[in-house]
């Protein structure tokens, strides 16, 4: 009965929210109160939900000050230099292009943010692929391949759905999987070089002089800026070097484990807007500008806990594990980990983050308990798939990618698709190479 009502309970959630009848926040709290009402729990579901929002307090703390961060880097103008000197690097070869389209995607991803990320891309490189001639395909092949590889990070989303899922931290989930993202970054590299390779030979290297290029980079930089609505104003070219040094320290600590990660990130945006931006009234402008960003993710998080609190407290998820063993052969369940990985990809092509992480997650967790497997790894091959979730048509920033680009949704997919699948692949095969899921 409890697994009947699991089931029917995520059911109902993901078809509310994926024929967006209900907002992922509202459906979150509103849909597992109902059902446990229904299974007879009404006495105990306060605690569980309170119980639920504890598990993900440190998660929702992390998420809301990496965007404050992230936020500040890029207003004080972080990644201005390197946009302009790629693009002074790249001049007219189609292979140094498609090069530097790769490293900066994969630079401006840092802050988590796809749609930021595609806008600084697009706007800074477009008009150097219609100035060379190379197809604009290619530009948002690379640039969502590299969000995609990215969108492993802690603070980018889907990770901090299984964070707050399975109720674990960075250190535990994140940080073991990052030579797989390395993995996925040379992917990324390698399609690149693929294309950028196969333009050279259609289109040869085309002379462009200095001043045309020194033309190019203004002008672009110019776009860039005024598409992500930067103000020169708030810019801090002079702390170029500090705010690096201060990005790195916090990357490394993260992955040392000095502290806490929420306590890691807390610390570092204090010192982050008290060097660039010193006055009470800057400070304030600039937290106003991020609160939506912050409001809409971190209130996600939150009500995340009260969905899976209810999960865990009625047992509900621990009965779907069962049933779902019953089904499952028993000489598959020591590679439950690489199913996980692999199916991950057509999980989340096929339903959005919400619907995959904080439904599907923690049952498929449940069951890998009981073959012995640690939650924790089937949390981590859950992200692996992520290269092709981007490519999925319910995920809005694509839309904007290819808008921006003047390509075809469709044309997309089908040059991508056998790309982002190879990053899944290649993904997987170092996570079990390195032990972080385990395999036989």
């Amino acid at each position: 009965m409890l697994a009947l009502l699991g089931f029917l309970m995520i059911a109902v959630f993901m078809y509310l929210i994926m024929t967006k009848r209900l907002s992922a926040l509202i459906a979150l709290m509103v849909i597992p109160v109902i059902f446990a009402l229904i299974g007879g729990f009404g006495g105990e579901i306060g605690k569980m939900m309170l119980d639920g929002v504890k598990s993900v307090a440190p998660t929702g703390i992390m998420i809301m000050f990496a965007i404050l961060f992230f936020g500040v880097m890029i207003d004080a103008g972080l990644f201005d230099p390197v946009v302009e000197k790629i693009v002074r690097i790249v001049k007219g070869d189609p292979l140094k292009v498609a090069m530097g389209t790769a490293c900066l995607i994969l630079f401006v991803s840092l802050d988590g943010d796809g749609t930021t990320a595609y806008m600084i891309t697009v706007s800074a490189m477009l008009p150097l692929y219609k100035r060379v001639g190379m197809n604009p395909l290619i530009l948002a092949g690379i640039a969502v391949l590299g969000s995609g590889v990215m969108n492993l990070l802690p603070w980018g989303g889907p990770t901090a759905r299984a964070m707050s899922a399975l109720g674990v931290g960075v250190s535990e989930l994140y940080v073991p999987v990052i030579p797989a993202q390395i993995g996925g970054v040379l992917v990324v590299l390698f399609v690149a070089f693929h294309y950028g390779r196969k333009e050279r030979k259609r289109l040869g290297v085309i002379q462009i002089s200095q001043d045309a290029i020194d033309e190019v980079a203004a002008g672009e930089m110019a776009a860039a800026s005024a598409t992500v609505e930067e103000d020169e104003s708030i810019k801090r070219p002079k702390l170029i070097w500090v705010n690096f040094a201060l990005t790195i320290a916090l990357l490394v600590s993260l992955v040392v484990g000095v502290l806490p990660t929420p306590v890691l990130f807390m610390v570092a945006f204090a010192i982050a807007i008290m060097i660039n931006y010193p006055h009470m009234d800057q400070q304030k402008e600039r937290i106003s500008t991020y609160a939506g960003n912050v409001l809409s993710v971190v209130s996600l998080i939150f009500a995340a806990g009260i969905f899976t609190g209810i999960l865990t407290g009625t047992e509900m998820v621990d009965a779907m594990a069962n049933s779902l063993i019953a089904i499952i052969p028993e000489e598959l369940g020591p590679y439950f980990a690489v199913i996980t990985a692999i199916a991950s990809a057509p999980f989340t092509f096929f339903m959005s983050n919400d619907a995959f992480y904080f439904g599907v997650l923690p049952v498929l967790a449940e069951t890998a308990a009981t073959y012995g497997l640690d939650p924790v790894e089937i949390g981590r091959a859950s992200l692996l798939g992520l290269p092709v979730h981007l490519l999925s048509p319910l995920v809005p920033s694509t839309y904007l990618l290819v808008g921006m680009a003047g390509v075809e949704f469709g044309d997309l997919q089908k040059m991508m698709l056998k790309w982002a699948s190879l990053a899944t692949i290649v993904m997987t095969i170092v996570a079990v190479l390195t032990g972080v899921i385990s395999i036989g």
